[in-house]
């Protein structure tokens, strides 16, 4: 099992998050349990080429 690190919060009755690695695609729930229900959906588009020209988050290593 894998796991992803995701950012989010409560605007109001919605919460909102993305994934740590892919900040471009975000979602809402009205739970927790469906926002993250969406974003592993996000995550399976995501690795499946549903959408395509994906930004990605990298860290680059300079002296």
């Amino acid at each position: 099992m894998n796991s992803l690190k995701y950012t989010y919060w409560q605007d109001d009755e919605i919460w909102l998050g993305y994934l740590e690695e892919y900040p471009d695609y975000m979602t809402q729930g009205e739970t927790i349990e469906e926002l993250q229900e969406n974003l592993r959906n996000i995550y399976i588009d995501l690795m499946s080429g549903t959408i395509p020209s994906i930004r990605h988050v990298a860290e680059l290593v300079v002296a």
